[in-house]
């Protein structure tokens, strides 16, 4: 942006801001019975625009809650949140528009935009001329939502929190209005408005708002000017306090019971004031700062533990809490931003504001607070790093699983971690690393200009970067160019070091080619001697300084840029081995640690029926970051055969970052040996390639695989197995998988070829599950083998109907070679998937089969299979069974109850116990799985 441009927007803005406010006089009736508000709005409807408008956009984000297909719940069912598709009606809200008028009572048309329900077309009858005005009268009933969805609505107590709840004029920039729906992303971008509000509630509830109120009886009018929107709480209890100074009014529910009233003003005090200091006084003069806010977007971390847990002193947890919200909340109230395109620019701000006043107000505070001066937990590098240091490994955690996204990225298309936090964290990170290059406060006075401008008019990240490059002489292209628009990463590392006692000659490899700033400190005694910037460092970099007596070199000493690896930062210049890292030992798992080799130890169990409990030791590498090579060995001790077990796997990772599909190769070997019967082991040793491919947009969930394994397997022989010549066998499986999951549908498709010397054989298995609006899910599976040549006389490679062998020793079978009793019962979902047991139960020419389930109430399904096989000498058959399905948890604990099959009426016989099958997982990671997919 050019200097002419930009001095000329500011003169439109300050030339135009006395008349451009749209203007909304309401009135709103509560009924806290129904959780209803009945709206008369009278929007007189500013066109600041050099265009004629003959249509208007009205945001109308409260009956995003009226559709299971609105993108609102589309974002739901993203998250794996089945909780909105499964609510009842009246938990769900909408909007119910009664009429529309113009000031002649003329009736306006106006209709729903057909790809967003939670936008509102309006055709007025007479245009609205550049730089004038038109008033339109709206009536209208909200049906408010309950609160469990997104914080906001309804709760069990009566308490009504109303956010984005009237209709409110969309955004008119570039010649156009900003059609954006409600995607619970709190980024609704509105235009300033002046406000008047009479609001009548029943006798003995309170009302809170941002506005300025002013009760009358049960009647409150609330005013206001320059607001972007408009907060309103209906409490039967008084949770609201207030309080003020000569910076901003503050209106707040967020509270601790364990510390006094004046603790709360006092903190309260302190953040505001050092608020306004930092980034000027605030457009709006009040702000409302709540618990809901706060539990929206909470303090990640182990300050989420139980408040007897907290490994913090109250006021100071406190004190942590508000300053998130209330930074939150005033820049959202005083930032007049695209907050869907450019929300990195308010994120960002927060988190450098914050950590600011830490590094102001608490500098020796540790991530784990009052946890580092447990001298038991001294040893771990997550107890020892500074509060500060938690955003660069939050932001780090995306990074090294190749998740991370751009910040120039619009924010409906962020997976939640990145939306919640490593994208916040990494803007945060960007800004403190731009202040750290130019020094003087020259971010922080360019952040307060841009705030003050940003109250006069809309802003952009283009405002924000030509008020950068002016307050500077220092090149800064790189930082918006590659910081905020790429996800490039940013990793330095030392080439060739030679030393004199006058002078060091230095060579910095770039590892990455991301030509950013680096810093460079020279240490004597670990007390830095001399820093220096190095920029233009696109690929290796040899330069010359002074010594001053350093004894070792680093770069990027204080963490200042966000740096991928650490891990060869230094440069010893005392003698030719201080690389070399010890090795430290540490229980469980630690933050990843640049100056030593770190080995970590945890104790893990295994169960199945012939090794029994087993306890092991298991060593590994795995720190709470990604590594590109990791290894984990894990030897058991087997107390039902009193002998040794174990498993081990080695890994090394490929990532690619370019914009292809392909996002990563696995290179695995994997070992492991138990007991497969009776004192009978079974040892697999497989070396394994993945290619892993991802769809550009990471919130679709759809991922595709390709693997190649060879696989070594030996088993002893035992009594107990009849199978003959199946002791020994190697194979080459190649499979291909794509898989699209969400809350409310899933789809996969696998396809698998096995090659061995005595058979061939390829399968396809399809699986396709929806649930409908009416609440009812069906799940459909559709699997078809067949082999392409056996000479085999066993059935250990066949086709299983009901139960696969599982010759590659995949599944998790607690019983692996039973055929009778309790461990004969479990299920796996794998090739026939039948429920029912067979007189004939293997295939070993081919088999298709189709297993469906429906739900009749809630996890209480109703199955059936059907299926035609065929084996050699024989006439194909065809089979079916059917029964109800408790689905419990699904894919970790389900029943099976047979009911009728081609065996006939399952309870007609004695033994219907032995009939019933179970879906059991006992891997905790596994488990673990269910709750984290939602934040990847």
């Amino acid at each position: 942006m050019n200097n002419k441009f930009f001095h000329s927007v500011i003169w439109f803005c300050f030339t135009t801001i006395g008349f451009a406010q749209h203007f909304n006089a309401m009135k709103v009736r509560v009924n806290t019975d129904e959780k209803t508000l009945l709206v008369q709005q009278e929007l007189t409807f500013q066109n600041s625009s050099p265009d004629t408008l003959k249509t208007i956009i009205l945001n109308d984000w409260n009956h995003a809650f009226s559709s299971k297909s609105s993108a609102l719940a589309n974002r739901f069912s993203d998250e794996f949140v089945r909780a909105f598709h499964l609510a009842n009606e009246s938990d769900r809200g909408y909007t119910q528009i009664n009429s529309v008028t113009d000031e002649k009572f003329q009736t306006i048309q106006w209709k729903r935009n057909e790809k967003a329900v939670d936008i509102v077309e309006i055709t007025l009858n007479q245009p609205i001329p550049p730089y004038s005005s038109q008033k339109i009268m709206l009536t209208y009933l909200i049906k408010i939502p309950n609160n469990r969805f997104t914080k906001y609505g309804y709760d069990s107590n009566g308490k009504l929190y109303l956010k984005d709840w009237f209709l409110s004029p969309a955004r008119y920039e570039n010649r156009r209005f900003l059609l954006q729906s409600n995607e619970n992303l709190n980024d609704k971008t509105n235009a300033l408005a002046n406000y008047s509000i009479e609001v009548e509630i029943p006798k003995n509830y309170y009302l809170a708002s941002n506005l300025k109120t002013d009760k009358r009886d049960n009647h409150w009018l609330l005013t206001g000017k320059n607001y972007l929107d408009v907060e309103l709480v209906v409490t039967p209890n008084e949770d609201f306090t207030n309080y003020s100074n000569e910076f901003i009014e503050v209106s707040s529910s967020l509270r601790s019971n364990r510390i006094s009233d004046i603790q709360h003003a006092l903190v309260i005090d302190k953040i505001t004031r050092f608020t306004a200091e930092k980034i000027g006084k605030p457009v709006s003069k009040k702000i409302l700062v709540s618990q809901e806010d706060y539990n929206r977007e909470p303090y990640y971390g182990l300050n989420q533990l139980p408040a007897f847990l907290s490994p913090y002193p109250n006021e100071l947890m406190f004190e942590l809490m508000f300053l998130k919200t209330y930074l939150n909340n005033y820049l959202k109230a005083n930032l007049q931003l695209n907050n869907r395109k450019e929300y990195w620019i308010s994120d960002g701000i927060q988190i450098f504001l914050m950590m600011q006043y830490v590094s102001e107000f608490h500098p020796d505070l540790k991530m784990t607070g009052n946890l580092a001066s447990f001298k038991i937990l001294k040893s771990y590098n997550l107890i020892n790093i500074d509060f500060n240091q938690q955003y660069n490994y939050l932001y780090m955690l995306m990074a090294r699983k190749n998740l991370d996204q751009p910040l120039a990225e619009s924010k409906e298309n962020l997976v939640k971690f990145n939306e919640q936090i490593s994208s916040k964290y990494r803007a945060g990170l960007s800004f403190n690393y731009l202040d750290n290059y130019l020094g003087n406060d020259i971010v922080a006075k360019s952040i307060q200009e841009f705030i003050t401008n940003s109250a006069e008019c809309p802003t952009s990240k283009y405002d924000l970067e030509y008020i950068l490059k002016k307050n500077t002489k220092e090149d800064i292209n790189w930082f918006f160019e590659t910081v905020i628009n790429t996800r490039k990463l940013i990793d330095f590392k030392f080439g060739n070091v030679k030393k004199t006692d006058e002078n060091v000659t230095v060579t910095i490899k770039n590892k990455t080619q991301t030509n950013v700033p680096i810093s460079f400190y020279g240490l004597k005694n670990d007390t830095v001697v001399f820093k220096k910037w190095i920029t233009n460092v696109s690929t290796d970099t040899t330069f010359v300084v002074p010594r001053n007596g350093a004894d070792k070199l680093t770069l990027n000493y204080f963490n200042e840029i966000p740096e991928y690896n650490l891990r060869n930062n230094w440069k010893s210049l005392k003698g030719f081995f201080y690389n070399n890292r010890p090795l430290k030992l540490n229980f469980f798992r630690d933050l990843e640690e640049p100056y030593y080799n770190q080995l970590f130890y945890v104790p893990e169990f295994e169960f199945n029926l012939y090794d029994g409990l087993a306890f092991g030791m298991n060593l590994n590498n795995k720190s709470l970051l990604n590594k590109p090579f990791n290894f984990s060995v894990t030897p058991f001790y087997s107390p039902n055969t009193q002998s040794l077990v174990g498993k081990a796997s080695f890994s090394m990772d490929q990532l690619f970052r370019d914009e292809g599909s392909l996002y990563r190769i696995r290179y695995i070997m994997s070992a492991s040996q138990f007991h497969y019967a009776p004192d009978a082991r079974y040892t697999k040793i497989s070396p394994t390639v993945q290619f892993l491919f991802r769809d550009k947009n990471l919130r679709r969930n759809k991922n595709e695989f390709i693997q190649m394994r060879q696989l070594f397997a030996s088993r002893e022989s035992s009594p107990f197995i009849v199978d003959i010549n199946t002791e020994d066998y190697n194979l080459f499986n190649i499979k291909y998988g794509n898989i699209q999951s969400e809350g409310t549908k899933h789809f996969s498709f696998l396809s698998d070829l096995q090659v061995a010397n005595s058979f061939g054989k390829v399968y396809t298995e399809i699986h396709y599950r929806k649930l409908f609006e009416n609440n009812r899910q069906i799940s459909l599976r559709f699997f078809a083998g067949t082999f392409l040549y056996r000479s085999t006389t066993s059935d250990f490679f066949s086709f299983g109907l009901d139960q696969p062998t599982d010759y590659m020793f995949e599944q998790p079978l607690l019983g692996r070679s039973e055929t009778t009793g309790l461990y004969s019962q479990q299920y796996v979902y794998a090739e026939g998937g039948f429920k029912s047991k067979f007189d004939v139960r293997f295939a070993n020419q081919w088999m298709t089969t189709t297993n469906a389930t429906f739900n009749i109430w809630n996890w209480v399904q109703v199955y059936g299979d059907i299926g035609l096989f065929k084996n050699q000498y024989q006439s194909p058959r065809f089979v079916y069974d059917s029964g109800f399905h408790l689905n419990l948890v699904p894919d970790y604990f389900e029943l099976f109850f047979p009911v009728y099959s081609s065996n006939g009426f399952a309870f007609n016989e004695n033994n219907y116990d032995e009939k019933i099958r179970f879906v059991v997982t006992l891997s905790p990671q596994t488990l673990i799985s269910l709750f984290t997919r939602k934040w990847f």
